[in-house]
């Protein structure tokens, strides 16, 4: 059986213990200084009591008349007995000059020579002094009894340090009782604090919350997704490089309020938001953010944990899936018709009709060349030229003709490195989507969408109009807002097309517009600049071709 390493004490004990113990040492400390002083301080009292006594008694007619006769005691030591009983000394003791005894407790000790000092009250002063005598160790006080300019006699009053130490031991007894109550307080109060410790560190000690410290920092630098821990008041708790980088955000932002951060309206909504939030799209200046939000609570409110996923490239990239997806469908469309076109040739061949068989595919098949020939003679451009193809089918199976104008061609090469063909597919894509979509749903006589391309002043200009509804000149400014759309939202929502359009269009500094057609359409006019490198020289003008029945391919 392998022995079980005992597991280090956590935080919250380790702080109990020290906290218990520097209770005790401080509650101990203070009883010591307590004692010490106030034994200084008893002695003190007892000098000054003891003093008292002897100068009243030294002052005192009777005795000083006593003192003079022949057998003063016979007078001193019944009144110096009833003294030392009034005032509480251990005893009174009055003297000759030559340091005889008149009177004392013990009778058997009366005419025997005081044991103490007496030189400094025979030179007239009083005095107190700690001295062990007949009765022990005493502090008591001497004073000369004069008799005019002569001294006559000495009283000496005094306490035992005995009777002292017993009074102190009572104050000591109250003190420790005092003490001992403070501990066990200061304990308790302690043993809750650190209970409560206990709960918030999960029981864990120092080493292990250090560990996990560095765990944490090391995760939030680790994972490339946004994350943002906003405490209670919805100020920024804490924010990981990802979602430093995904929102903008520039110097420190831990500690200030979501509402200064400068994000959209909508997307500062969702963070405000006491409710949870679920995978909700959200636009930015230039990207596409998945917005998670869970409220942190443990009894109360205690903040809210945001993450961020950066899904512009996903949305990009299920822009081109729909076009891929669009021109599957025209294939496969164009399939049938072609099976329909190859069974009437061959039917025309098995009723011995095969000049006419062969007249009937040629018609067909150069239909469909001259279609080809003419996009690719207008756009030499790969990626023009197959999204445009593609949009054409597309477009003519819903009732829509696409028309492609060049006023001066785009050829083979004069896109620049800087423009990547994802781009340009999400520019031009959806804008004819949109423009189709729009076109769809007109009751114009000649449903038609125009796509203008050419490269003129070291610019690509992309324009695509439609004979639709057009749009509202008051919704000129918020057409490329995420979220705005004429057509009613799906399960995944509406108005991303135009926003991606913008943020493609913002990544290469081009430019953007809406305008409304003299038919009444809409027309997105996009410019973007080329680089110096380009073949803008290539340019070649040609006229407008029309894409429409089913020869595309």
């Amino acid at each position: 059986m392998r022995p079980t390493v005992p597991r280090p004490r956590s935080l919250a004990g380790q702080l109990f213990a020290m906290q218990a113990v520097l209770i005790a040492v401080v509650v101990a400390g203070y009883a010591l200084f307590t004692y010490v002083s106030d034994r200084g301080q008893a002695e003190d009292a007892a000098g000054r009591q003891a003093m008292a006594v002897a100068r009243s008694l030294a002052d005192t007619p009777s005795v000083r008349s006593a003192a003079l006769t022949p057998d003063p005691t016979a007078e001193l030591q019944p009144y110096a007995l009833k003294v030392q009983r009034d005032t509480g000394v251990d005893f009174v003791t009055i003297m000759d000059p030559r340091g005889i005894r008149w009177t004392h407790p013990d009778a058997d000790r009366i005419g025997e020579r005081f044991l103490g000092n007496r030189s400094r009250a025979l030179a007239g002063e009083s005095f107190t002094e700690t001295y062990t005598g007949t009765l022990g160790p005493s502090v008591r006080a001497v004073t000369p009894i004069r008799d005019g300019a002569r001294i006559v006699g000495l009283v000496s009053a005094g306490i035992k340090v005995e009777a002292i130490s017993a009074r102190l031991r009572g104050q000591v007894s109250t003190l420790v009782t005092v003490a001992a109550g403070a501990l066990a307080l200061g304990a308790v109060g302690t043993y809750v604090v650190n209970a409560r410790l206990r709960r918030h560190t999960h029981g864990m000690n120092a080493a292990e919350l250090s560990r996990m410290h560095d765990y944490h920092q090391a995760a939030l630098h680790a994972v490339r997704e946004g994350l943002l821990m906003l405490d209670g008041q919805h100020r920024v708790a804490l924010a990981n490089d990802g979602g430093r980088e995904l929102l903008g955000l520039a110097g420190e932002v831990v500690g200030r309020p979501v509402a200064d951060l400068g994000l959209p309206p909508p997307l500062t909504g969702a963070l405000l938001s006491s409710r949870p939030r679920v995978d909700e799209v959200h636009v930015t200046a230039d990207r596409v953010l998945v917005v998670n939000t869970s409220p942190v609570s443990g009894g109360e409110r205690r903040g809210t944990m945001v993450t961020l996923r950066d899904v512009t490239e996903l949305q990009e990239l299920t822009g081109e899936l729909d076009s891929e997806r669009g021109f599957v469908q025209a294939l496969r469309a164009q399939a049938h018709e072609a099976a329909n076109r190859l069974h009437t040739v061959v039917s025309l061949i098995e009723l011995g009709r095969p000049e006419e068989a062969v007249a009937f595919a040629t018609a067909e098949l150069e239909l469909a060349q001259a279609l080809t020939d003419q996009v690719v003679a207008a756009v030499g451009e790969p990626v023009l030229a197959a999204l445009l193809l593609g949009r054409t089918a597309r477009a003519n199976e819903r009732g829509v003709e696409l028309v492609v104008r060049t006023d001066g061609g785009v050829d083979d090469g004069l896109l620049p490195g800087t423009l990547p063909a994802r781009d340009l597919v999400t520019i031009l894509g959806n804008l004819i989507d949109n423009a189709v979509d729009a076109a769809a749903g007109s009751t114009a006589a000649r449903v038609t969408v125009t796509v203008a391309v050419s490269a003129d002043g070291g610019a690509l200009s992309l324009r695509v109009a439609d004979t639709g509804a057009g749009v509202d000149p008051a919704d000129t400014g918020a057409v490329f807002r995420h979220g705005w759309s004429t057509k009613p939202a799906g399960p995944a929502g509406r108005g991303l097309g135009l926003t991606l359009v913008r943020q493609a269009v913002a990544r290469h500094d081009g430019t953007l517009a809406v305008s409304r057609t003299p038919q009444g359409g809409a027309e997105f006019e996009v410019r973007l600049p080329l680089d110096a490198g380009g073949r803008g020289d290539s340019a070649r003008a040609h006229g407008t071709s029309v894409l429409s029945g089913g020869g595309a391919p």
